[in-house]
């Protein structure tokens, strides 16, 4: 079986898993979410260790009105995290782009509502190899492994979209092995020589860039430039039943995301630093000082069209999706955004006020 195939089935069976457990889910009746008194509804969310997310950076400055945040425990990455909120054992889930289409396409019924990751010229993902590696070049990865953090998301996307604009044909590229490692082994299985390359990205990039000694194959932005990558989705069950909610959610995340874009960065450290120490979760904020930016390519993380687009149309180039299952319409909406719907100016900031360009 060639590493094209291995892959696809491997994502596939990730997903399987998701789908088997959001088809029982949606075979019973889901729990109803919990809705205060005073109209606040209580939405069950998903962390990530020593970092700060965006519900939490909303909840910390006073965005949300109607929305009572429950975090339920830290996600392991994005499939997990989508596969959560397709079942019901949380509210809100976010992931790479491709793998929401791909978990559409088996049957959960999701909906992304905003962009919250991405990459920019201040943050972006690599793939490194050590300084002194022999590989060079696309072509030196034959016959080579890479470590990605998860099969059928993003990291693998990204490589072999790059491996075929290099010029390897199917066959050389089901040479290259992809093997999984977590973000917070990648720079170490690297320099053991577990790995040739291996994806390193946010704050563990400029970690071990800052420790030396490795040597950038390429990047994300040098494929699409400046594009979010990522979004939050709900399930669309919950949506039509709590629509003041997600509203009330998403215009938060938004302003979260239009705070650290026009807030001096020093400040965005401070502050995360003070959530991690205040949650009291036996976290270390060790990682805050290498934040550069959240990587989201427009004001308040408003999805552009292109940032579903492209991954449907490399799932139907690659035999994963039937050409016309879907469009990017049917993945997303920006009617809850307010740097989208009309509520504030694209370029204005975390309060719909005039920012200074300068």
């Amino acid at each position: 079986m060639s590493l094209s195939s291995r892959l696809s089935a491997a994502a596939s069976a990730a997903l399987a898993g998701a789908l088997a457990l959001t088809l029982a889910a949606c075979s019973g009746a889901a729990d109803a979410a919990t809705v205060d008194a005073d109209g606040t509804t209580t939405i069950r969310y998903d962390g990530s260790a020593g970092q700060v997310t965006l519900p939490e950076l909303a909840d910390d400055l006073g965005y949300f009105e109607k929305v009572r945040l429950e975090w339920v425990g830290n996600s392991t990455g994005g499939p997990q995290s989508i596969q959560s909120a397709a079942t019901g054992a949380t509210d809100v889930g976010g992931a790479f782009n491709g793998a929401i289409v791909k978990l559409r396409s088996s049957g959960a019924k999701v909906t992304s509502v905003i962009s919250y990751y991405g990459s920019d010229t201040k943050a972006f993902g690599g793939f490194y190899t050590l300084e002194d590696s022999p590989v060079t070049q696309a072509r030196d990865l034959i016959g080579k492994k890479i470590g990605i953090n998860t099969l059928g998301a993003q990291s693998e996307f990204v490589i072999r979209e790059w491996l075929a604009r290099e010029g390897l044909d199917a066959d050389e590229i089901a040479q290259v092995e992809l093997t999984v490692v977590p973000p917070v082994n990648a720079e170490q299985v690297l320099r053991e020589g577990q790995v040739d390359a291996v994806a390193i990205s946010s704050v563990f990039q400029d970690k071990a860039l800052e420790r030396g000694g490795l040597r950038l194959l390429f990047s994300e932005v040098e494929l699409f430039g400046e594009f979010s990558y990522g979004s939050y989705i709900f399930r669309d069950d919950f949506i039509a039943e709590n629509p003041e909610a997600v509203a009330d959610y998403v215009q938060g995340i938004a302003r979260a995301i239009r705070w650290t874009q026009v807030t001096p960065v020093e400040e965005v450290h401070a502050r995360y630093t003070q959530i991690i120490t205040e949650r009291d979760r036996g976290e270390t904020p060790e990682l805050v000082p290498f934040w550069k930016s959240v990587g989201v390519s427009t004001p308040g993380g408003v999805i552009e069209e292109r940032e579903i687009s492209t991954w449907i149309d490399w799932l139907v180039r690659n035999g994963e999706l039937e050409k016309g299952r879907f469009s990017a319409d049917d993945i997303y909406t920006n009617e809850y955004n307010p740097y989208a719907n009309g509520t504030y100016e694209p370029a204005s900031g975390p309060d719909g006020e005039p920012v200074d360009a300068s």
